[in-house]
């Protein structure tokens, strides 16, 4: 998959940052898989993350997770969004052990990725390793670097750019929390690939 390649940031601020997800191959495995998806995300659950969704109906911060678990569908894909390294090594190795037979993605920083296989004792390297290769075109449209941190945490463009900066706006007057203005920002996310923890710290370096 590939909307979760482009989050921008430093080495310093994407390393507590990384994706998981969980997805069949459209006339491979399929039919009947969402079995498997359901025990994804009781197993990454388990874990902590910061964000859940399943692309097909939405995130934790617009629907309660059993009603998402509850409408998990063969075609789903389910994420969910871990800030360190280690919890990233646990849930690694905790599908390793159920064998789901669906294709598992990890999205972050190579070198903390293939660290985080090696501790999960994965026994064959990955399958693929995909990779972007930044914006091209009139780069001088885009939206500040600040603002592009924030707004490629949802691959799929539904966070405006606009409402980071309203939210940054409200933080630095006291309107809101980092906290509280990342929740905000983590809704239109309907993936939940979004990791509200690193937007609330972003937020407050805007708002500085």
């Amino acid at each position: 998959m590939t909307h979760s390649l482009h989050r921008r940031g430093t080495p310093d601020n994407l390393q507590n940052d990384y994706v998981v997800f969980a997805m069949s191959a459209k006339g491979v495995n399929d039919k009947g898989s969402a079995k498997a998806m359901k025990d994804f995300m009781e197993i990454a659950r388990r874990h902590q993350p910061v964000n859940m969704g399943d692309m097909k109906t939405g995130n934790w911060f617009l629907n309660d997770l059993g009603m998402l678990e509850g409408k998990v569908q063969d075609t789903s894909i389910v994420h969910a969004v871990y800030t360190d390294l280690e919890t990233v090594a646990e849930v690694l190795k905790e599908l390793r052990q159920a064998d789901l037979g669906v294709s598992i993605v990890v999205s972050g920083l190579f070198q903390p990725v293939q660290q985080a296989c090696e501790k999960a004792r994965l026994e064959h390297a990955p399958h693929t390793v995909e990779y972007s290769l930044g914006i091209w075109g009139k780069t001088s449209l885009l939206p500040s670097p600040a603002v592009l941190e924030i707004s490629t945490m949802c691959g799929h463009g539904q966070i405006a750019s606009q409402l980071i900066e309203e939210m940054a706006g409200q933080v630095r007057r006291g309107a809101l929390t980092a906290e509280q203005a990342a929740r905000k920002l983590a809704e239109p996310c309907v993936c939940g690939i979004f990791n509200p923890q690193r937007a609330a710290e972003l937020l407050r370096l805007m708002a500085a």
